[in-house]
């Protein structure tokens, strides 16, 4: 089977999206696998499938898959991928607002030109069992050990949940094994996203992120939304904040408990191809 897909990328976090508007999703895990390989596939931080909605408020559907096959309830910089390939479909006219269904719920998103789009996020969400995350009251800090070290961590979920430590030095050798034991620490049910941000003022930051299923990425939308949340709770930053990531900045801007966070950045398209799928149908 030949498999058509579009590659993208929001700020260097990169994205095979399929079509599947009139199909069903037409890959198993092996595959999905298969087609993440960036050394004998095509390669992905996630894949994004396009559907029909399942939501009747919502005009289209998106699901996505992480590169070792596990599905993701979000992810920020796909929704706007997924907006610009919308557009590009003739299904999204520039300067409109639409509701898209995430695996984690709606989401509204609104094209402001071809290739830049700004997303409604929600609310964060920092009750311990809707992240999820093993403890009894939310709070601004906690305290857990990862491997030999004992950090202090926000912990948020963006329809994904996130691990946030604040560093004053982003390219300290250490974060190379925080990441990984922050992103499968066993307080995370589900895993986390582990991102370590340095805060330059209240409305500038830069941050890494490790994302679960994926590794290390250029950017993550989510990431950059839990980061800024985060620091927002303990009012160390203003309502907007540019957030720079390895691949580029994003807008995150928030006003706090009862509204929604906003998340504006660019969304690219790369290339159109064709994959043979391994075991699929002919």
């Amino acid at each position: 089977m030949q498999l058509r897909f579009s590659k993208m990328h929001g700020i260097g976090n990169d994205f095979v999206v399929l079509d599947c508007r009139h199909r069903g999703f037409p890959l198993d895990t092996a595959q999905i696998r298969a087609l993440g390989d960036r050394h004998t596939g095509v390669g992905f931080d996630q894949l994004i499938s396009v559907e029909p909605a399942r939501d009747p408020s919502c005009a289209f559907y998106y699901g996505i898959w992480n590169t070792d096959g596990s599905p993701s309830g979000q992810c920020g910089n796909g929704v706007r991928c997924v907006a610009a390939w919308l557009h590009r479909a003739g299904a999204l006219a520039l300067g409109d607002s639409v509701r898209l269904e995430s695996p984690s719920g709606p989401v509204t998103v609104r094209l402001l030109d071809a290739h830049e789009v700004t997303v409604d996020m929600g609310e964060p969400m920092f009750e311990p069992a809707r992240i999820p995350f093993a403890t009894a009251q939310p709070a601004p800090h906690y305290a857990i050990t990862a491997g030999d070290a004992t950090l202090e961590i926000g912990a948020v979920s963006m329809g994904n949940p996130h691990a946030v430590v604040a560093v004053q030095d982003l390219a300290d050798p250490a974060l190379q094994q925080l990441g990984p034991l922050l992103s499968g620490h066993e307080h995370f049910a589900q895993g986390a996203n582990a991102g370590f941000v340095h805060r330059l003022d209240r409305t500038h930051l830069r941050l890494r992120v490790h994302e679960r299923g994926a590794g290390w990425t250029l950017a993550c939308g989510t990431g950059a939304c839990a980061a800024m949340a985060v620091l927002h709770q303990r009012g160390e930053v203003d309502d907007r904040v540019q957030v720079e990531l390895p691949g580029g900045t994003l807008r995150i801007d928030w006003a706090g408990p009862g509204h929604t966070l906003w998340m504006t950045g660019p969304a690219t398209f790369a290339f159109e191809g064709e994959w043979t799928v391994p075991g699929g149908t002919p």
